[in-house]
């Protein structure tokens, strides 16, 4: 079992920035591709970032290309989601996630993901 906690959201402004954080627990995370991903009301969660376990390989969704950036910190069994030039439309509840799968390819498909958190909510204003 892995035990996934994000925090760092809130309510900010158009423009601003937000780090966003995903501490794991129950197993070292060093070894599995991490993700995040976004929820908004109304829609289906949808992938953001994903990074393979030595952090070398991070991918994007098209929206969030040149504003975000994932990150982890292996030694401290943690995944970061540095959020800049924040727009309305990123607000949505945000959700780290775990791929224990032994692939070291990072997908971005919701289905291959096996350990979600509670998630942190994010709301940009106008």
């Amino acid at each position: 079992q892995v035990q996934l906690v994000e925090s760092g959201g809130g309510l900010v402004q158009a423009g601003d920035s937000l780090r966003l954080s995903c501490a794991a627990s129950g197993r070292t995370i060093g070894h599995y591709c991490m993700g995040w991903f976004r929820q908004a009301p109304g829609k289906e969660r949808e992938f953001v970032a994903g990074i393979s376990w030595t952090g070398r390989s991070t991918i994007y969704t098209d929206s969030v290309k040149g504003r975000f950036a994932i990150s982890r910190d292996n030694a401290k069994n943690r995944v970061y989601l540095q959020m800049n030039s924040l727009k309305p439309e990123d607000t949505a509840a945000y959700y780290c996630a775990a791929d224990v799968s032994p692939s070291a390819i990072v997908t971005t498909s919701v289905s291959e993901y096996d350990y979600f958190g509670q998630g942190t909510q994010v709301s940009v204003s106008s």
